[in-house]
């Protein structure tokens, strides 16, 4: 049988590990596919060949990206560009010319995948993109496959590995946010402008995608609440450790009785979590399913070779169904695309979540009393309080409250107003909390 023809659009990291794996595995990856696979074509702007092992498989490698796709010979195209455009006009040129697509590219799914899958199954072609979310994971497939006979009732993921790596560090070493992204961009794990992973950008991507597969509605990446890290400092990373609890940068999706909950924040969480012990760059997904339970996914979330495992992955299932009939292979957002439903997004202000409050306030009798009264006129229940040790000479001290559950537009209401007390110095530093137990 004649080997697939690829063709190859960016030789950036983890383009170039795409290459090596393929070279790597070749005889392994044919067996698994039942085909051989042929790397015919590849485009990039730039590249450094003597980084990328197995470049010699390329029959042809140019820049023009368009070439690629347009080429009649070739039949999977491998989009490894990333953002928003061209990628968009690559991927959809490819699968009017009839060409299965593999892709790593989050940003293209979250913002256009309801697009690009339309096109492809009137196309009759496959679009792969389990490199999308969590790099090495296989998420996807865990989800429009192994847990397909459950009832997904939500998703709690650490998604971002440069975020991770600095809660860790902030945690390990009792270091300041900003000390520890320069040392995160000092080691590449972070970029120079660090926006998409701090602000939650990146994890948004991929929580948009993960919320679709496990409750069956359209992507809808506009209404993913998002809130970075930068606001989270070294003595509240203290604070919740000396109550039992660790903060990690988590994406959430949770079907609730009003909606779908899609939403990443800083988040306190039980220190004895197995999520709350992922360190370092890791990535790690806890699913909760109705029949099987929770569970939990760990592995690398970036890099060359744990990305291009996922890529080649993808690969490998559109060789082997190059002939099975489209309309019975697996769906691209797991549900059969007339079954997706309309069931709403819900706003922030509607979500239920408990919260960590920590606050500065005057050191003088009647505060607390002011503060706990507007709790209770918003109908909002302490579950815990401390009061730090003023330093010398303060005449504010740290008040730390851990605040049972209850809807995010009654405590908006109830920080504003606390906010608003001259007792009150600065604002109030608020992390939501996740019990995330089975």
């Amino acid at each position: 049988m004649e080997p697939v023809k690829i063709g190859l659009l960016g030789l950036g990291t983890v383009g170039g590990g795409t290459v090596t794996v393929l070279t790597r595995n070749a005889r392994e990856i044919e067996r698994r596919a039942g085909r051989g696979i042929e790397m015919a074509r590849a485009a990039a702007k730039a590249f450094d060949p003597t980084r990328i092992q197995g470049l010699e498989i390329i029959r042809q490698i140019g820049d023009d990206a368009f070439a690629v796709v347009n080429d009649p010979e070739i039949q999977v195209v491998i989009e490894l560009i990333g953002g928003y455009s061209p990628a968009r006009e690559l991927v959809l040129t490819a699968i009017a010319n009839g060409k299965h697509v593999v892709t790593a590219n989050k940003a293209l799914i979250a913002r256009h995948g309801n697009e690009i899958f339309a096109a492809a199954r009137e196309r009759g072609v496959m679009v792969g993109f389990e490199a999308a979310v969590a790099g090495g994971i296989p998420i996807i497939k865990a989800l429009r496959e192994g847990l397909a006979a459950n009832h997904i009732e939500w998703i709690a993921g650490i998604i971002n590995g440069t975020g991770n790596f600095i809660l860790t560090e902030m945690r390990d070493e009792g270091r300041d946010f900003a000390a520890v992204l320069a040392e995160a961009q000092a080691l590449g794990y972070a970029e120079a402008d660090p926006t998409f992973d701090v602000e939650g950008i990146d994890a948004a991507h991929k929580l948009t995608i993960l919320g679709s597969l496990a409750f069956g509605i359209p992507l809808q990446f506009e209404r993913c609440f998002t809130e970075g890290i930068s606001g989270v400092g070294a003595m509240d990373v203290a604070y919740a450790a000396d109550l039992g609890y660790r903060i990690k940068h988590l994406g959430i999706a949770r079907r609730s009785s009003g909606g779908i909950e899609l939403r990443v924040h800083p988040t306190l969480i039980p220190e004895r979590r197995l999520i709350a012990n992922v360190d370092g760059v890791m990535n790690a997904v806890l699913i909760k399913g109705d029949a099987v339970g929770p569970t939990l996914y760990y592995g690398a979330g970036a890099g060359a070779l744990p990305t291009a495992s996922a890529v080649v992955a993808d690969l490998v299932d559109v060789v082997r169904t190059l002939t099975t009939d489209p309309n019975n292979r697996v769906p691209h957002l797991a549900f059969q695309p007339d079954e997706l439903t309309d069931t709403p997004v819900l706003p922030m202000e509607s979500v239920e979540t408990a919260y960590y409050l920590r606050l500065s306030a005057r050191d003088q009798p009647g505060v607390m009393a002011s503060i706990a009264s507007i709790l209770g006129e918003q109908g909002i229940s302490i579950e815990a309080i401390q009061q730090k040790e003023p330093a010398e000479g303060e005449t504010h001290v740290h008040l730390v409250m851990l605040i049972h559950r209850v809807v995010e537009g009654r405590m908006n209401q109830a920080i504003s107003r606390i906010e608003a007390l001259d007792t009150v110095q600065g604002a109030v530093t608020r992390i939501r909390m996740e019990a995330l137990s089975g």
